[in-house]
């Protein structure tokens, strides 16, 4: 195997690593997002002052609520 593909097999597999743990930190990010904007209209709070907070529409909230 030529030295450059031997660099490039190392180099694909350390990408791809790094873009899993990436990944997994997106997705604990994303679960918290949505637990904390779900206590705060357990609170009280609506969609839009939620929103306001967190500098989003108050229709992606509701899609955040909602899973999507």
């Amino acid at each position: 195997m030529a030295p450059d593909a031997k660099k490039s097999r190392e180099e694909v597999r350390r990408v791809q690593a790094g873009f899993k743990r990436a990944q997994g930190r997106r997705d604990k990010a994303a679960v918290a997002r949505r637990e904390g904007f779900e206590r705060a209209r357990q609170a009280g709070l609506s969609m839009r002052e939620i929103a306001r907070e967190a500098g989003l529409h108050h229709s992606r909230v509701a899609e955040i609520l909602e899973g999507k």
